[in-house]
């Protein structure tokens, strides 16, 4: 098993908050010491089919503590999605029915397991307990928190300072959620930083009940290929993981290299020193991986974890074929480059005679007018190679094949 310091490095990796930072490390160390793995929570109410891959960025954390060690465990709030969940909601949510959970849960389970392992994975049910509890059970739970405790929640307060309804089972919520954490005496649970209030509230049922509380850690909400709005079907910015692989792969390709890196971050499985030269290429630093070739094996990446090899080298040979090579002439000049160290994009334009100037240069790709394998650079202190072959692309009509050799 890694050490604390080790295991904190991917903890923290994308991370917004942890929840008390110095507790966690107590619980790793002790998780060492004795040979315990930790017990990593995380919830998901049911309430629609697919999931998208906003939806991942929690399984991709769970998946990163299962594989420092740790018990995972997904737990599917078949009973809370019953009641709703009233996170950031201006109106009370529609409860749906027990049928249609159940029917969601199932697609849930087929899904979640293109990312967790799952021989290592344990899946549970909130029904499961609270399905269980009698109305006085129920009665004492909610006696564990008051509402004014409950108003502190910014959505609630928005909603009661204007006079727009509260429905008393909406208050409930944080407490089932808060109790799972008891019913599964949870060491981590992992939520959006929309759930930091029902996070806390686990915690300190926890203490309520004679436990050790949980240490909380919060991730970010995936903005959408907008690179504004959070990913959302509603928004129609969203990349589903049961879209086909043409589809997941195209949309990949069409983000931002800044909400790329996002993406890295929080979804890839990449190591931390190959996302630091990612990072560096993007920033166009020396020795940084050219932000095209990161952004192709992104895509390459996440097609392959919702299908499988072939379907993701297909989906990268289609896409060069319909937009790679757009408008790219049959009999391309090859420009074949030996460079130990990468070359200024400026610079290369300049070598593979396609412009007269670095000035002209500089111009063109601040314009807009060039492109590798189709795609605008907009950064010009890019550098690139020593390694790879891309088309080079200069305003429409110019173009070369650019190999570098070793």
């Amino acid at each position: 098993m890694k050490t604390v310091s080790e295991q904190m490095e991917v903890i923290r990796r994308g991370s917004v908050e942890i929840l008390v930072e110095a507790e966690l490390k107590e619980k790793l160390q002790k998780s060492i010491d004795e040979g315990r793995p930790l017990r990593i929570k995380a919830g998901f109410d049911p309430t629609a089919p697919d999931l998208h891959i906003g939806h991942t960025v929690l399984i991709q954390k769970l998946k990163q503590f299962q594989d420092l060690g740790h018990e995972v465990c997904f737990l599917i709030g078949d009973f809370t999605g019953m009641i709703g969940d009233p996170t950031g909601k201006n109106e009370t949510r529609k409860a749906l029915t027990r049928e249609d959970v159940l029917a969601n849960a199932q697609t849930y389970k087929t899904q979640v397991f293109k990312i967790l392992d799952p021989e290592k994975t344990r899946v549970v049910f909130n029904s499961e307990w609270m399905g269980k509890m009698s109305a006085s059970d129920l009665i004492g739970l909610a006696a564990r928190h008051t509402v004014a405790r409950m108003l502190e929640r910014d959505d609630f307060h928005k909603r009661h300072i204007g006079n727009q309804p509260i429905a008393i089972h909406e208050f409930l919520y944080p407490l089932v959620q808060g109790y799972d954490s008891v019913a599964l005496e949870a060491d981590v649970e992992l939520g959006g930083t929309d759930q930091k209030f029902n996070l806390l509230v686990g915690r300190e049922l926890q203490k309520q009940y004679g436990q050790r509380p949980q240490c909380v850690l919060t991730m970010p909400l995936l903005e959408g290929l907008d690179g504004v709005q959070k990913m959302s079907k509603s928004l129609n910015n969203y990349i589903g993981i049961t879209e086909s692989a043409k589809e997941i792969y195209g949309k990949i390709m069409s983000i931002s290299d800044e909400l790329m890196l996002r993406y890295y971050e929080l979804l890839s499985d990449i190591d931390l020193e190959m996302l630091k030269q990612i990072k560096a290429g993007v920033a166009g630093e020396e020795g940084g991986r050219h932000p095209m070739a990161s952004k192709k094996a992104l895509a390459h990446e996440l097609v392959l974890r919702f299908h499988d090899e072939a379907a993701a080298d297909n989906a990268a040979q289609e896409f060069v074929q319909q937009f790679g090579q757009k408008e790219i002439p049959e009999d391309l000049p090859v420009v074949t480059l030996q460079s130990a160290e990468p070359i200024w994009i400026c610079k290369l334009l300049c070598d593979a005679g396609l412009v007269a100037s670095n000035g002209e240069a500089r111009r063109l790709v601040k314009q807009g007018g060039v492109r590798i394998d189709g795609n605008k650079i907009e950064n010009d202190t890019l550098e690139l190679g020593p390694e790879g072959e891309f088309v080079l692309q200069a305003g429409k009509r110019r173009f070369a094949r650019i190999v570098f050799t070793v």
